[in-house]
């Protein structure tokens, strides 16, 4: 009997063991689990803050010319403003569209960014046509349908490719593909007429890709929440904002605070509205919970974490 009490103690004593270091064992892991999804979640999102407004050249001037149609009312081609947050997603006229999955979560943060990506070619030789210039070389980044940003030492002007074709880009007054541009003059300031405002791109000014995307807080397949990111893609046929990215999942909450220039407080998106162009820095805070599910203490709940990171917009203060 003594000796059949003792074994029972030794084995509760491995059982007690067994499932404490089981329960330590979900908690690291869940541990980890958070803390990588939040890593990636900031090296994704603040990339796309840190080139806000970024045109390749000189930004100092603020000489942007825009010929875009509708440039001041279709949030992808507003390069007045490269930067608008939004305290609610539901409110937010670039994922206006979504539903099902990938629909964004009413009461997040979101925010859409526009900037300009290196392509691998410059401005050639002229053309002779006020409707097309050269590149220096052959390019597979570059295609009909696409948003660039050329720029030289005296302005940068945005406009969509109509006709691309060895070593010649070619662009026209028209809305196809669209949005299509209200002007051939690529000149600063913009002129909306069909010849406008007359500028010739000489050899080597830059040209850039743009880029516009949203990100944001949406649901998620398998009935969660995601982080998402909304980017604007390019064809022949024009400009699509259809397929948002589920970048990283079981992100519960994003909320994002800025600060204006000169000032030293975090505001929200409400307290910026319509002084987008001040702000310098951004404040996100995410939540995450782990994948699983009975990761808490008392094994049930997920591990929830919130994580706070604040990023430098390099492009309003170098």
């Amino acid at each position: 009997m003594v000796a059949m009490l003792l074994g029972l103690i030794v084995i509760g004593g491995v059982m007690s063991v067994f499932l404490a270091g089981q329960q330590t064992y979900r908690a690291n892991e869940a541990l980890s689990d958070v803390e990588s999804g939040s890593r990636t979640a900031f090296e994704m999102l603040t990339r796309d803050l840190r080139d806000v407004g970024f045109t390749g050249c000189d930004n100092t001037s603020g000489r942007v010319a825009n010929v875009l149609n509708s440039s001041a009312t279709l949030w992808y081609a507003n390069w007045a403003v490269p930067l608008q947050g939004y305290d609610d997603a539901s409110t937010d006229p670039a994922l206006s569209s979504l539903t099902g999955f990938g629909a964004p979560v009413a009461g997040m943060s979101s925010v859409s960014v526009l900037g300009t990506a290196l392509s691998d070619v410059t401005v050639g030789t002229a053309s002779g046509s006020p409707t097309s210039f050269n590149i220096n070389a052959a390019s597979t980044q570059l295609a009909a349908g696409d948003i660039i940003m050329v720029c030289d030492f005296d302005h940068a002007t945005l406009l969509q490719i109509a006709t691309y074709s060895g070593t010649s880009v070619g662009f026209t007054s028209a809305t196809t593909p669209a949005p299509g541009n209200c002007s051939t003059g690529l000149g600063y300031p913009t002129i909306c007429t069909s010849t406008g405002n007359a500028y010739t791109f000489l050899p080597n000014a830059r040209i850039n890709l743009m880029t516009a995307v949203d990100w944001y807080i949406g649901k998620n397949p398998v009935g969660g929440y995601s982080l998402y990111r909304l980017p604007v893609t390019y064809s022949a046929a024009g400009v699509a904002v259809t397929t948002p990215q589920e970048m990283v999942r079981n992100v519960t909450s994003m909320k994002i605070f800025y600060l204006q220039s000169g000032g030293t407080v975090f505001s929200n998106a409400t307290t910026v509205a319509g002084n987008w162009a001040a702000v310098n820095a951004a404040q996100v805070t995410f939540t995450l919970q782990s994948t699983n599910a009975r990761a808490s203490v008392n094994n049930a709940a997920p591990l929830v974490r919130q994580f706070t990171s604040t990023t430098t917009m390099r492009n309003r203060v170098l």
